[in-house]
């Protein structure tokens, strides 16, 4: 009980929703699972009024390796049918949302999982959850992280559970639920230094394009080496790319077209980009910015810098840039980031620094270094697919 209200009280004091995972290891003889404890855990949240959505289990093809024991698909659809029956007991949760798998790596055996369950318990989830880990956390280098073949295994994940979830729930959200860079906890200074930014940043723009709304991030804190602060609490590289991204990225989606990067491939090659670019309405929670205004956020995984010309009605517009290299002489491993030129630190224990925005004239080529993730945000643009949410 201390546990979970230490737990509700952080997430609810900074304006966080909590999602609770009961715990799906607890097993009857006959294999279905057992909820005695989870209904105390649920009458006890309900009785202080905590308002929390559910799931059950967290990677569940792995179960014969934690308790001994698998549980197939169509079982765990019925344990979910089991715990929307047990939320809808008690009032306090009888609308709360619930969600699931919370499967792993999508391969053949878990795709077959997932549809068992989608075919048992499709519509009891609100939205079908899945976890993402680009690198085996044992052998990860630093140049892993720049790798374009690993940053593409993303989007062959996501079209296999589009497909499954689409068969059986068309129009059903998907969440991926579980992401870092490595598994096995994280590899130290190296899923926690600034070089893990170019596999989150291509995630999130990656995930928004497919029409997949809600990333859930391994971890915030203390576990392993995929946080997003160390012990002191003192920001990781990945956190200022977050807070830029929750800054100025809206979840309107925007098609881009990029003259010369389309290149035709020739036979038998893959043509595999180091410089991704992404645009989106930039975020109507940023004042800073009138409606209609948008932002490219751009990841040059090249060792030479790029150049960049914005056409049409973009041409003749102001830019903010917002560009985070490394800070100090640790390169790639580095744990500090620098935001044009300026070191990113916290201000005090609850202070954050003011992100300031380096202006560009109208009409300026945009000059890409090499290595970097940035942000521009186009300004008064007026575009229409931004100006109303």
């Amino acid at each position: 009980a201390r546990s979970l209200d230490k737990l509700y009280n952080f997430a609810d004091c900074s304006g966080l929703h909590l999602i609770f995972a009961l715990n799906a290891l607890r097993r009857n003889p006959n294999n279905s699972w057992n909820s005695s404890n989870a209904l105390s855990l649920l009458k006890y949240s309900a009785s202080k009024k905590y308002n929390i959505s559910w799931e059950l289990g967290n990677e569940p093809n792995n179960y014969r390796t934690l308790i001994g024991r698998s549980v197939n698909g169509s079982q765990l659809g019925k344990d979910y049918i089991q715990l929307r029956s047990l939320l809808q007991l008690i009032r306090t949760y009888s609308r709360a949302n619930l969600y699931g798998p919370n499967i792993g790596r999508p391969r053949k055996n878990v795709i077959a999982l997932l549809e068992r369950f989608m075919k048992v318990a499709g519509s009891t989830v609100d939205a079908v959850t899945w976890q993402h880990y680009y690198i085996d956390g044992r052998v990860a280098k630093v140049t892993d992280f720049l790798k374009t073949r690993l940053l593409d295994t993303l989007s062959d994940q996501i079209r296999k559970i589009q497909k499954v979830v689409n068969t059986y729930t068309p129009g059903k959200k998907i969440w991926l639920e579980g992401v870092g860079a490595t598994s096995s906890g994280g590899m130290n200074n190296l899923s926690d230094s600034y070089a893990a930014g170019f596999l989150w940043l291509n995630t999130l723009g990656l995930l928004a394009s497919r029409g997949i709304d809600v990333v859930v991030r391994h971890s915030f804190l203390d576990h392993g080496h995929n946080h997003l602060v160390d012990q002191n609490f003192n920001p990781l590289p990945d956190y200022w790319l977050s807070l830029l991204y929750k800054r100025l990225i809206g979840p309107k989606v925007l098609a881009i077209h990029v003259a010369g990067l389309q290149r035709k491939p020739r036979p038998g090659r893959v043509i595999r980009d180091k410089l991704r670019i992404y645009a989106h309405c930039t975020s109507y929670h940023n004042h800073n910015y009138v409606r209609g205004s948008i932002t490219l956020y751009i990841i040059n995984m090249h060792r030479s810098r790029k150049k960049i010309k914005l056409a049409g009605t973009l041409r003749d517009k102001i830019v903010h840039q917002y560009l985070l290299q490394p800070y100090g002489k640790d390169g790639l491993h580095s744990k500090s980031v620098q935001l044009n030129g300026q070191p990113l630190a916290m201000v005090d224990d609850g202070t954050l620094p003011e992100l300031k925005p380096r202006p560009l004239r109208a009409g300026r080529t945009l000059v890409i270094p090499p290595l970097t993730m940035s942000f521009y945000v186009v300004k008064n643009v007026n575009a229409l697919a931004c100006r109303y949410r």
